[in-house]
């Protein structure tokens, strides 16, 4: 059985239980099962290496000793089990000596519930994932990136505003383009469920990571934040999955809740690769937390303002964001200032419609940029459909092949039919407006406000026009009746 065929017979045991209301408490649910799942497949590993290795669950608590028997606790028992024992203990679980594995543990239960009722549905769903999945497999490891995309079109339609996946070309083109380092300090700060992070793993290990040293280096190089509950815990199950084995960097908060003064040098990182929320607004009283020329509710503009504070001199990012940054006035202005100030923005790749369908219709940019030195030029490049396709979908998606193209002209950049360059002069005299018309495509659609008014005023021009026509034919009209 498929694993996609386990998690939907998974959810379809779930939907017959009173305790479990909608989507999103299958989806909580049903990764705080895997979890258990995934650690205790990564304990038989540890154990393999280390002939000393000691759980930090209790013995009685560990998922093969009440989980993995098919005939094990059902019912009432298995309920009372989870409810009473388990899930008191992890979510103060405390750690013995040095062994940071406990604060992991703790953390991703910290937020967790069983919102199941039945005992013996509960023992069928474990079955299922005992069946199933063996994360011990490198081929159900591999898949388990599908089985996220699945869950989160799930949390999706039951109406999680934000939470979308983005998808995997998208990721390891960035990731390939900032070309992180071994030892570079990597970090998102909106990691949702880790995806820009566990690319970059992915990158350094096949880069540069030959030695059980290297590895450790790696180990300790990767961070990330998220904000809410649900994605942190399938951010840490990521993590460990991706060979993380205490991602204790992987932080349950929200970045923008610290006041940006208190980010010192210590804080600083090398690589910021991130596709922050757009769209939503942050609580009354974040904004106070960055300078007053800064300050906005607004999601993506704080968070842009936040990763150029983060980043080193001679530090990298590239960065997902909508259309909105790039045209939007007032402080959206004053923040491009201080990004084209501060920063080498070297490139803008314009991404077409459909890119995050069916999560959102908002058109996204990736902004890819250095710290430390002025903007000099922009280079933009606009990101065609392949031939045949007039949008992406389902059965249609984004392939990673497609950015093969950007990736032959980075390193040797010509002006051609998707790409040319604009001064920080020019940028600067447009009042920092980076949605800026593919001068090669002039039927695309501009944001540019001076078009869009001459536009405007050229068309109620022609609606005078019109009207006094109609007007002039219809007196014609009455006269001749009179």
């Amino acid at each position: 059985m498929s694993i996609s065929t386990t998690i939907k017979s998974i959810q379809d045991i779930m939907r017959k239980d009173v305790g479990v209301d909608g989507d999103a408490q299958r989806i909580g649910q049903l990764v705080w099962m895997f979890f258990l799942k995934i650690y205790d497949d990564k304990e038989t590993e540890y154990e393999l290496l280390d002939d000393d290795y000691q759980s930090p669950i209790p013995e009685h608590l560990r998922w093969r000793n009440w989980a993995s028997n098919p005939e094990g606790a059902t019912g009432d028992e298995l309920l009372d089990f989870v409810n009473i024992r388990l899930f008191p203990t992890l979510k103060l679980l405390q750690p013995r000596g040095n062994d940071k594995r406990s604060f992991v543990i703790r953390s991703v239960f910290e937020d967790a519930y069983n919102y199941m009722k039945s005992g013996h549905l509960m023992r069928q769903v474990i079955n299922k994932i005992v069946e199933g999945l063996d994360f011990n497999k490198a081929q159900d490891r591999h898949l388990f990136g599908d089985v996220y995309e699945q869950l989160l079109r799930d949390l999706q339609s039951a109406g999680n505003a934000g939470e979308y996946y983005t998808p995997r070309p998208v990721t390891r083109f960035m990731v390939d383009r900032i070309a992180p380092q071994l030892g570079e300090r990597i970090m998102d700060p909106a990691c949702g469920t880790g995806g820009f992070l566990t690319c970059a793993i992915e990158h350094v290990r096949k880069q540069h990571v030959k030695t059980v040293e290297q590895e450790q280096i790696l180990q300790q190089s990767i961070f990330g934040v998220e904000k809410k509950p649900l994605p942190h815990l399938l951010c840490t199950t990521n993590m460990i999955l991706h060979g993380i084995d205490v991602p204790t960097n992987v932080r349950h908060d929200n970045t923008l809740s610290r006041p940006l003064r208190d980010y010192g040098p210590r804080d600083r990182v090398d690589v910021i690769v991130t596709n922050p929320p757009f769209g939503g607004m942050e609580e009354d009283g974040i904004e106070n937390n960055f300078p007053a020329s800064f300050r906005t509710r607004e999601t993506a503009d704080l968070f842009l303002v936040l990763i150029m504070h983060l980043l080193k001199d001679g530090g990298r990012a590239a960065v997902v964001l909508p259309d909105g940054t790039l045209f939007g006035e007032g402080i959206k202005t004053r923040i491009k200032e201080q990004l084209l100030e501060t920063c080498n923005l070297h490139t803008v790749v314009r991404l077409p419609n459909g890119v995050f369908s069916p999560y959102t219709g908002i058109k996204t940019n990736l902004l890819f940029f250095t710290k430390g030195t002025p903007t000099q030029e922009v280079w933009f490049y606009e990101h065609p459909y392949p031939a045949g396709y007039k949008n992406y979908s389902k059965t249609k998606p984004m392939r990673i092949e497609e950015f093969e193209a950007e990736k032959a002209w980075w390193t040797d950049r010509v002006e051609n039919e998707f790409a040319w360059k604009v001064s920080a002069r020019d940028i600067k005299a447009r009042n920092y407006n980076l949605d800026i018309k593919n001068p090669h495509s002039p039927e695309q659609v501009s944001h540019d406000p001076d078009e869009l008014l001459a536009d405007y005023a050229q068309l109620q021009a022609r609606i005078a026009r019109t009207r006094n026509e109609l007007k002039a034919v219809l007196a014609a009209a009455l006269e001749g009746k009179a």
